[in-house]
């Protein structure tokens, strides 16, 4: 049984790595990884996929969530985290199990012994994740307004009318259309898991983008691309490096 660990702190990797080879004597660590970067690389690679997955949610460079926007993982995966919201986004994304820290041996155990007994509840024919999907499926209803601060009062202003999402210094903006921008006090991952997807896209930490707002695409550096809207941003919207392709395929869908 090949197991793949995620986690970005080592000590915390080598504590769930050692329960793990303790309780299951089958196990074999392909490796202990510590970033969505890094993770991406390795699930690339069609040799390298594990037939379990433990992973950290929040990793040095974001929520481990946009590793499955990068490639596809059809193996379980047993979410370990300190944080408990993240549980309705984690059973969309073959999770089988949610485990908060501090690890303790009973939940890993408790983890084998759901999966041995997913294996035994479904034939080969019928795979687990098509089951799990069906069980959650995708939200259809988005967020149309948001509530931002104005004049030390909070109004609603509606999303289509917002260009994009800007954190700096652990603030949400929103750039709204008309160069007005209204501080927003929530997360940018709350923000971004309310909006329609189709008309949203985080092309890095910082930035969540209204597909409206594109006016132009161009080649950036370090294989990156930058947006060009008619709007006046803070700094360049440039897409991450690992995101290009997705976000190029997001473009041009309906």
């Amino acid at each position: 049984m090949k197991i793949l660990i995620i986690e970005d702190e080592p000590q915390i990797a080598e504590v769930l790595k050692d329960i793990i080879v303790k309780i299951n004597t089958e196990a074999e660590i392909v490796a202990l990884l510590g970033s969505i970067e890094k993770s991406v690389q390795f699930l690339s690679v069609a040799k390298n996929a594990p037939d379990i997955i433990f992973m950290d949610i929040q990793l040095a460079d974001g929520l481990s969530f946009e590793i499955f926007s990068h490639v596809e993982v059809r193996c379980p995966v047993v979410f370990c985290t300190a944080y408990d919201q993240y549980t309705l986004q984690a059973f969309k994304s073959n999770g089988i199990e949610y485990i908060l820290k501090p690890i303790k041996e009973e939940d890993i155990r408790a983890a084998f012994e759901k999966i041995a007994k997913l294996k035994q509840s479904f034939s080969l024919e019928n795979d687990i994740l098509s089951v799990i999907r069906k069980a959650f499926p995708e939200k259809k209803e988005y967020r149309t307004s948001i509530l931002v601060q104005y004049k030390g009062s909070y109004i609603p202003i509606a999303v289509d009318s917002i260009a994009f999402f800007f954190l700096n210094n652990e603030i949400v903006y929103g750039y709204c259309f008309d160069n007005k921008k209204y501080s927003v006090f929530k997360s940018m991952e709350e923000i971004e898991s309310t909006l329609d997807p189709n008309q949203f896209y985080r092309i890095n930490r910082q930035i969540l983008l209204n597909r409206t707002a594109i006016k132009e695409i161009q080649s950036y550096i370090n294989r990156k691309v930058l947006v060009k809207t008619d709007l006046s941003a803070p700094e360049p919207l440039v897409v991450s490096r690992l995101k290009v392709s997705t976000f190029l395929r997001w473009i041009e869908q309906p």
